[in-house]
């Protein structure tokens, strides 16, 4: 069975820094795309950043410049490298996957989401 976990998130103060990961578990033949997403309280669930299997990102232009996206193919991982928080950047992350299980189709899975705080 696939898992997408999370780690990483907390409280830290504005101006403070994060890392999040997300490891995929499981049997699982590849991978391609990998981001993360979040959702602050009575919003949508919103982009944040992604990553292809061979390294190109893209960022919401809220985060550029200030979060980093990075993943360790070998390690089946994703990070997310957040400094210069700000109060606004407070939701819970998601980590997002496509997928390749072993004897399955490609599909799309994602994690249970870990809190990201961030005090003024």
């Amino acid at each position: 069975q696939v898992q997408l976990v999370e780690s990483g998130g907390g409280l830290v103060q504005a101006g403070g820094s994060l890392r999040l990961s997300c490891a995929a578990s499981g049997n699982i033949f590849s991978i391609s795309t990998m981001g993360w997403y979040r959702q602050a309280p009575g919003n949508q669930r919103e982009f944040v950043a992604g990553i292809s299997s061979g390294g190109t990102t893209n960022y919401a232009d809220s985060v550029r410049g200030r979060f980093t996206i990075s993943r360790d193919n070998a390690k089946n991982t994703v990070y997310l490298q957040m400094n210069s928080l700000k109060p606004e950047d407070t939701a819970v992350y998601y980590c997002n996957a496509n997928l390749l299980p072993a004897g399955r189709s490609w599909d799309n899975y994602w994690g249970q989401g870990t809190q990201v705080t961030v005090s003024s």
